[in-house]
């Protein structure tokens, strides 16, 4: 949409409001269904999609800028089951009300919208701009004989395709590898094939119970979480997320660790350097164990928000000066990353001002909210004012970008002239702030700059919209509990769990859920609705029965990955209908695997990491730091392409002579083949070498192909050309190239040079997108 349509959809909101209060026909408050509250797919997927939700809604609603108003809307979002019919319903009625309204024989509605009547906005829907032709579509249809718009809703898709027709699904055993690949880093067991064989879908649910057991389905989750909040990766040393005021005494604990009974004087330094950083490390990953702490013993995740307690391990502790509190809990002391639960003490601080108040005497947790590493890495400022904080609250705890509330200000000087307070008294302003400002007022007694909590010596600022929830003002009483008071709200509000299902979403397949497409004009703008409003069902089904079965994760992690999403492998067929292509452009995982995937993989396949996707290789390939670099790359540069070739030419030429060295029956990559069988020597040769590429592209490929498929014929053809091609040269070495033939468990010869060609073949598959991809 150009800018002009943007701003003019923006100020809609308040050209409704005018039309209240404008000569003629009076709006009453609507309060009713109103229309027999027939939902029918023009309001839903035209009206309510591009005109209501996205502008009218900002405002009118209850606690919006023109919650004073005639004409309220409810968000839909905000409800769940019938709650969220009855919404649409509402806000149906409300419309109708509003297109009925005449000035002589013309729409109020569509004189206000093109400007032929006064009103007080800055911009007016144009005549030509989608927008105004959906109003007008509707003012027509409330104001013709039901039938005739009644009969056109229902036939409106009647002739759409079923969404997933012409999809290739991943096959049983397909799934069950990438959902172990996925989840745990490892291949499935053959007694887990096995159960799939027989009993297909239905063993899935059982097997990924187990998997969602395992240590390393854990590391997976906290890993996943952290490339959404981000919590490891904030400024200044770790330890200092305990501000001075309060742990002075105990905070730098590592540093004044008496390590005297080691003599050596470089040995002592190396160990004080391992406890201080493990001290650090086990800082940083506290919020992340809490998540796993509440997943792993299937309780409310809600509780990432309303949790009374923190993790602390024998080290950290000691940094919040409780060790000899909890010292029994644990059951190793010198573990520093032995996680247990535990609730702190309301803060004492160096000075009395400092002290935290409590009206229970205990710090008032609320999961991630008040976490120290939570709210150090969102810091706030003097000008700030919790802002920020307010904004990641709801992107990261209800998916809300506060930041498409409204269009961006043109001229922000002229506002600020104009009005004393434009945060409060600016239309444009308070559409956003009238959210934002109550829940950062939330986070008032967090304002130390460096560390966290700490009240504001002249008390909260006046000159923002009170503290508060969506239209609630937080009780005086409550302040001390404020974030409390925030993570109770947060738990009940039915954007809780659409969130947590998208961040489910956003772990398995790496891409975050689509959004509703804005450029009204487009004209592929219908099938792009159509695949936002399906995955937006199956969002909802989830989150739905997410809530309703006790708010436990691992459920929604295996109803993503028991649905047609994340079971789509691809297109049987490029479709010629844009239109169709636009639907589907989404749909099946194919992704570029991150570098601590891609890690994990070849220890799976091959037995091994490879062991240098870590640190600045691992951001050379889309990796992140969780502080300047926070998103992963999506789509490969040159710098990758070099990455993918090394680890192809690397892990082969470290597995391949390996392999051969084991015993037969202990091989992973060529369990029924030798290196003295060579291509073309005979069909029985032929048929095992083919049968060795099957084996090859089910491990490494997690294909399943014919031994006589295309892609077997290409693998085949590659090796017996690498063979064929050394025949027909003079001299080469009899064995693997040096640096191929270390740490063999026993000598390899190569007389034939079919280890070689097998190393080839290895390093093809290595670099196909079946392993790089997902």
């Amino acid at each position: 949409m150009i800018p002009r349509a943007r701003s003019i959809l923006s100020s809609f909101a308040t050209l409704l409001l005018l039309a209240a209060g404008a000569p003629g026909a009076e709006l009453k408050p609507y309060s009713g269904a109103g229309c027999a509250a027939v939902l029918d797919g023009f309001f839903t997927d035209e009206v309510w999609a591009k005109v209501g939700a996205t502008s009218c809604l900002k405002c009118h609603k209850s606690g919006g800028d023109a919650d004073d108003s005639k004409f309220i809307l409810r968000d839909p979002k905000r409800s769940q089951g019938q709650a969220q019919l009855e919404a649409m319903r509402h806000n149906l009625g409300a419309f109708t009300q509003m297109a009925q309204l005449k000035e002589g024989d013309q729409s109020r509605l569509l004189l206000k919208a093109s400007g032929k009547l006064k009103h007080g906005g800055d911009e007016v829907l144009m005549p030509d701009s989608g927008g105004y032709r959906v109003l007008s579509n509707f003012v027509r249809r409330v104001n013709s004989p039901p039938g005739a718009w009644r009969a056109a809703a229902m036939t409106s898709e009647k002739n759409a395709p079923p969404f997933f027709e012409g999809i290739v699904m991943l096959d049983d055993r397909q799934l069950l590898r990438r959902a172990t690949l996925s989840l745990a880093g490892r291949l499935p067991t053959e007694a887990e094939l096995a159960a799939v064989e027989n009993q297909k879908l239905k063993a899935l649910p059982g097997i990924l119970d187990a998997v969602m057991a395992e240590e390393a389905f854990f590391d997976r989750l906290r890993e996943g979480f952290n490339d959404i909040f981000l919590t490891v990766g904030y400024d200044d040393v770790p330890e200092n997320a305990l501000s001075y005021e309060h742990f002075s005494k105990t905070r730098g604990w590592a540093e004044k660790c008496d390590l005297s009974h080691i003599r050596d004087e470089k040995a002592r330094r190396q160990a004080g350097y391992k406890i201080s950083g493990d001290y650090r490390k086990a800082i940083l990953g506290e919020p992340m164990k809490l998540i796993e702490y509440i997943v792993r013993n299937n309780r409310p995740f809600t509780e990432i928000v309303t949790a009374d307690y923190i993790m602390v391990t024998p080290y950290t502790a000691r940094g919040y000066g409780i060790f000899d509190e909890v010292a029994a809990r644990f059951k190793d002391l010198e573990d520093p990353f032995e996680y247990i639960p535990v609730i702190l003490k309301a803060l004492v601080g160096r000075d009395k001002v400092d002290n935290q108040d409590s009206a229970t005497g205990f710090y008032p947790h609320a999961g991630l909210l008040s976490s120290f590493q939570y709210l150090k890495r969102y810091p706030t400022t003097e000008t700030n004012r919790n802002r920020q904080r307010a904004r990641v609250y709801f992107l990261h705890f209800l998916g809300v970008d506060v930041l498409e509330l409204a269009a961006r200000v043109s001229d922000a000087a002229a506002v600020s002239k104009k009005f004393e307070n434009p945060t409060m008294q600016a239309s444009e302003c308070v559409v956003c702030h009238k959210t934002v400002d109550p829940v950062a007022g939330c986070f008032q007694d967090y304002w130390k700059f460096e560390g966290v909590y700490g009240k504001r010596k002249w008390g909260w600022f006046k000159d923002m919209f009170a503290p508060g929830f969506e239209g609630e003002e937080l009780p005086s009483e409550e302040r001390w509990r404020a974030l409390q008071w925030l993570g109770e709200r947060t738990a009940k509000d039915p954007r809780f769990a659409v969130a947590m299902v998208e961040h489910a979403y956003y772990i398995l397949t790496g891409r975050k859920t689509l959004l509703p497409p804005k450029e009204l004009d487009e004209p592929l703008y219908a099938a792009k609705r159509r695949a936002y409003q399906e995955q937006r069902k199956q969002i909802e089904t989830m989150a739905s029965r997410f809530a309703k079965h006790g708010f436990n994760f691992k459920n929604v992690l295996k109803d993503w990955i028991l649905c047609d999403f994340y079971r789509a492998d691809g297109l049987a067929s490029a479709s010629a209908n844009p239109q169709r292509r636009a639907e589907l452009d989404d749909v099946g995982l194919v992704r570029m695997l991150a570098p601590e995937q891609v890690e994990r993989k070849v220890a799976a396949v091959f037995g091994k990491p490879w062991g240098k996707l870590n640190e600045q290789m691992a951001m050379l390939y889309g990796g992140i730091d969780s502080k300047e670099v926070t998103e992963r790359a999506a789509d490969p540069s040159g710098a990758m392409g070099a990455i993918q070739r090394i680890l192809a030419n690397d892990v082969a030429c470290r597995q391949t002579a390996l392999d051969f060295s084991r015993a037969p029956g202990d091989r992973k990559l060529f369990p029924n083949i030798e290196p003295d069988v060579v291509p073309g020597s005979s069909p029985e040769a032929d048929a095992k070498i083919r049968q060795a590429i099957v084996h090859l592209h089910q491990r490494v490929l997690g294909r399943y192909d014919a031994a006589n498929s295309p892609e077997v014929d290409r693998t085949f053809e590659l090796f017996a050309g690498i063979v064929a091609d050394a025949d027909s040269r003079k001299g080469w070495d009899k064995q693997e190239i040096y640096s191929c033939r270390q740490g063999l468990l026993a000598p390899v010869p190569d007389p034939k040079y079919t280890v070689r060609a097998w190393r080839g073949v290895i390093t093809y598959l290595l670099r196909l997108q079946d392993f790089l991809y997902e």
